[in-house]
């Protein structure tokens, strides 16, 4: 085999056993990797309708086909199994170094089952697999845990493990490698803390077989020597300068941002990472404000919104890094004297937006402090902030007072109250312990009409993009079988705007953005080739950079001869296994309506989206039509057939009632 190990390795907790299963090559060239592998091996592996913190639940490490190897911007891996936060599909989404590191020891993927009977960890290191005693580590957090495995088992390994709020079982917990770097969405924390699994500490020197390592090799030189040079020049240093002014221009002229160039971009993310849009998507109407019932120019403007600009955070960078593999290097390592972190991660512009905008909150010292915490503690930043973001409006028309608070006056912009309440989510102290699952299930257990104030999907809070900025985010949040994700393909969101740049012969239907039927059309075959591109293991900015030999790589990789038809529809395949994962647990997601303010219902009077209202359930309708789908999401028995699925058959004949 070429390109792939052709084995997964499953580990049993409640029988501290170890089992290396075999998989043929038709299982890869048909789910290629991450989620899409991690889809058809869990399908087949975990019953319908389990409990997801019982010992019956299993889930799993994937890292993509192209993940292990060189080629420029792949080293993601993906979570995948059932949300216990939503009930549906559940994956989630990491870079760094943790995914290659499965690869180093000659796996595709880790399969984790069962329960353990006290506080484990998996110890994979140079072919010995061992399920460790974990007590000595139980109750740090990341960095602490981190630290102590280096210190036992050598400097090199790579570990991903929960912290606190994994092991309090927190919903709305991720789990963490590379000293606090989250897969943080669907809740796979309270996975593995409900299998007393602390951590996976693994190192390995397995060497990924190549098929044609030569024009593989020369592939990977051609694509990094364009744009390699990192210092922006003097052009791109004035742009930069600017970036708190471009928002507004963009808000005043309906300039969009699929004109920047794509050496522009590459220059404009390694110098100022996704925080670059803190200000800008504040001003376009991208960013919700105050739980996303404001304005961004109105409630939070620019002399708010510069105060936690990228370019306000830069003054604190120390070194640029990035991902396994990656030639733009994004991240970055900042030193906060002023509230003692000597090292701590850039805050991405989910983490800025969701304790910034969403919160009215402009102190720029106290999302440094919520981003350690969170990443320290492994939970996720969007569900975290939007939950505050609840608490607060709650607050606000008296359904929680300082009596529930323990004496926070939690209110807009509150940075103390709101470092405060962090903790406490965290912790599961006090009110704490009813926000620790989100926001649907604390309005569940607070009633008195807070759920009015829950901005979620099926249970998931919504990522810090507007639908109404970019309408098909509504689609994708509602529809997806893994619900509230912007990860998801979403033909209006700006960074697949740029696929036809990034794939050489992918061509939308004319007037795609015209009519709605061709946007169905378009948004399938952006459906299909995002699936592969993910399961490959690709960062989901790729596509703002420039043409890519996404085909060619894995062809070389390989032996395959994938052509771009074969792409879309392989990833049409592991989009309708995931869609039937999640019906199989008895979850209509036609049936998902999003909360009115997403989508403006009733719209807006003022501000960017004013008298805008988002049609998001007849594209669905339409969109499932070009899948071989229902109205209701079900797949057509022809469908199945053509995609090599016939084995959901039965599965959906007995839900589809």
């Amino acid at each position: 085999m070429s390109g792939y190990f052709g084995k997964i390795l499953w580990v049993d907790l409640s029988s501290d056993s170890f089992e290396d299963v075999k998989l043929p090559e038709k299982t890869y060239r048909q789910f290629i990797g991450g989620y899409g592998l991690g889809c058809r091996v869990l399908y087949d592996l975990m019953k319908p309708k389990v409990d997801p913190l019982s010992a019956d639940s299993i889930f799993g490490f994937f890292p993509g086909l192209l993940t292990g190897t060189v080629a420029p911007l792949t080293g993601r891996y993906m979570l995948c199994g059932k949300s216990p936060l939503t009930g549906t599909w559940g994956d989630a989404n990491g870079g760094g170094t943790f995914g290659p590191a499965i690869k180093n020891c000659g796996y595709d993927g880790i399969i984790i089952m069962g329960i353990a009977e006290s506080p484990k960890y998996i110890s994979i290191i140079d072919g010995e697999k061992e399920i460790v005693d974990a007590s000595e580590i139980w109750g740090l957090d990341i960095i602490e845990t981190e630290d102590k495995m280096k210190k036992k088992h050598g400097k090199t390994v790579k570990t991903a493990a929960i912290g606190k709020s994994g092991e309090k079982l927190s919903l709305i917990s991720g789990i963490a490698h590379d000293r606090g770097r989250i897969a943080a969405r669907s809740g796979f924390g309270a996975v593995m803390g409900s299998k007393n699994l602390k951590a996976l500490v693994l190192k390995g020197s397995e060497k990924m077989p190549i098929h044609d390592k030569d024009k593989f090799l020369q592939l990977v030189k051609k694509y990094n020597k364009k744009g390699s040079e990192k210092d922006p020049g003097a052009s791109t240093t004035s742009i930069l300068k600017a970036i708190t002014k471009i928002g507004n221009i963009m808000r005043m002229t309906g300039m969009s941002m699929e004109v920047a160039p794509s050496l522009l971009v590459r220059k404009i993310f390694h110098n100022l990472g996704t925080s670059v849009f803190n200000t800008i998507s504040t001003e376009i109407g991208d960013s919700p404000i105050r739980n996303w019932n404001g304005i961004g120019h109105v409630d939070f403007p620019p002399e708010k919104s510069k105060e936690i600009s990228s370019l306000e955070i830069n003054k604190y960078k120390v070194k640029d890094y990035g991902c396994y593999s990656c030639p733009i290097q994004c991240g970055a390592v900042l030193s906060i004297p002023e509230i003692g972190l000597e090292e701590t991660h850039l805050p991405e512009y989910e983490t800025c937006c969701t304790f910034g905008a969403l919160l009215l909150n402009n102190d720029l010292m106290s999302i440094f402090k919520i981003n350690e915490m969170c990443n320290r503690a492994a939970i996720d930043t969007i569900s975290t902030g939007a939950t505050v973001a609840f608490a607060i409006e709650c607050f606000e028309h008296g359904i929680l007072t300082t009596k529930d608070t323990d004496g926070l006056m939690i209110t807009w912009g509150n940075s103390k109250s709101i470092i405060e309440l962090v903790k406490k989510i965290i912790n599961r102290e006090g009110i704490g312990n009813i926000l620790a699952d989100g926001s649907k299930i604390a309005a569940e257990r607070i009633g008195m009409g807070s759920e009015q104030y829950v901005m979620t999907s099926l249970g998931q809070e919504l990522p810090m993009h507007d639908p109404k900025y970019a309408p098909s985010l509504a689609f994708s949040y509602a529809f997806d079988p893994k619900p509230g994700t912007h990860s998801a393909a979403s033909i209006d969101f700006e960074y697949f705007s740029a696929l036809e740049k990034f794939q050489k012969g992918f061509k939308y239907p004319k007037n795609y953005k015209k009519y709605n039927e061709q946007r169905q059309k378009a948004q399938k075959m952006l459906t299909g080739y995002h699936q592969t591109f993910n399961s490959a293991g690709m960062c989901i900015f790729s596509y703002r950079f420039g043409r890519y030999p996404f085909l060619e790589l894995i062809n070389s990789l390989t032996g395959w001869d994938m052509t771009l038809e074969e792409c879309i529809n392989t990833g049409v395949r592991i989009q309708t296994l995931r869609q039937a994962f999640t019906l199989r647990e008895g979850v209509e997601n036609s049936k998902n309506r999003l909360p009115g303010r997403i989508v403006g219902d009733p719209p807006f009077e003022k501000g960017p989206h004013k008298d805008v209202s988002i049609d998001y359930v007849d594209f669905y309708r339409g969109y499932c039509y070009e899948m071989g789908w229902t109205v209701d999401g079900y797949p057509f028995e022809d469908t199945l057939q053509e995609l090599d699925l016939e084995f959901v058959k039965k599965d959906l004949e007995s839900v589809n009632i």
